[in-house]
C-alpha cells in the first residue's frame, strides 16, 4: 500500500504510521524527521529548512518535493510506503501525482485544535532516531528514554505555545484544503483521533479497510 498520512501537528500522524508500518511491513517516510535530520547536521537543505520550521512555517515547495522525490526511489520503497508529512500544500500534492508516483489511499486523522495544544505541550522525540513518544498518550517504557535505543527524550523548540497556534493556521490554511484534492481523485478516507491511543488505531484500521 502506497500511503498518505494527514493531519494537524500533533495528530498522532507519527504513532500511527510507526503502528501501520508493522502491520503492513512498510516504511513509514517521515519528512520531519529528515529535515530535522538535515537540521542537526547542519546540510544545505537543513540550513534552508531550519528557519522556516523554527518560526512554524512550510518548507518551500521546491526544497519539499526533492527530498521526497529522491527517497521515494530508494529500494526500501518498492513494496509499499507511507509518507507522513508530506504532501503539505495542494502544490504539492499535485507535483507528486505529476512525478508518477501511484497513491492508494490518502488519510486524514481529524483531530480538535484544543487536543492538539494539549497533546503537543506532552510530546517528545527521541534525540537519537528520531521516535515520536507522548507523556500522556503514548508513554516510554522508561521515563525520558526511547524504547527503541535508549536515547534521551526531547521536547521539541517548535511545541511552544505561540508557535503551536501559528501550526495550526498554517495548517487550516495551506495543508487542510489537500483532502479536497485527494476527494477528488476518490483516494481520501479519515480517522477520528480519539483520547485513547487504542481507539485511534482502531478508527485507522477500519478506515483503510483492514481487518482487526
Amino acid at each position: 500500500m502506497n500511503l498518505i498520512l494527514m493531519g494537524p501537528p500533533g495528530a498522532g500522524k507519527g504513532t500511527q504510521g510507526e503502528i501501520l508500518s508493522k502491520r503492513l511491513g512498510i516504511d513509514t517516510i517521515s519528512t520531519g524527521v529528515m529535515l530535522r535530520t538535515a537540521i542537526k547536521n547542519q546540510t544545505e537543505v537543513g540550513k534552508l529548512a531550519e528557519q522556516y520550521i523554527n518560526d512554524g512555517k512550510l518548507v518551500p515547495d521546491e526544497i519539499m518535493v526533492t527530498i521526497v522525490k529522491e527517497r521515494l526511489s530508494q529500494p526500501d520503497c518498492a513494496n509499499g510506503f507511507i509518507l507522513d508529512g508530506f504532501p503539505r500544500t495542494t502544490a504539492q500534492a499535485e507535483a507528486l501525482t505529476a512525478s508518477g508516483v501511484k497513491i492508494d489511499k490518502a488519510l486524514s486523522l481529524e483531530v480538535d485544535d484544543d487536543m492538539i495544544i494539549e497533546r503537543l505541550s506532552s510530546r517528545r522525540e527521541c534525540s537519537k532516531c528520531g521516535a515520536p513518544y507522548n507523556i500522556i498518550f503514548n508513554k516510554p517504557k522508561t521515563e525520558g528514554k526511547c524504547d527503541k535505543c535508549g536515547g534521551d527524550l526531547i521536547q521539541r523548540a517548535d511545541d511552544n505555545p505561540d508557535t503551536i497556534k501559528n501550526r495550526l493556521n498554517v495548517y487550516h490554511e495551506q495543508t487542510e484544503p489537500i483532502k479536497d484534492y485527494y476527494a477528488k481523485l476518490g483516494l481520501l478516507v479519515t480517522a477520528k483521533g480519539e483520547e485513547e491511543l487504542a481507539d485511534t488505531t482502531k478508527n485507522v484500521a477500519k478506515a483503510l479497510g483492514l481487518e482487526e
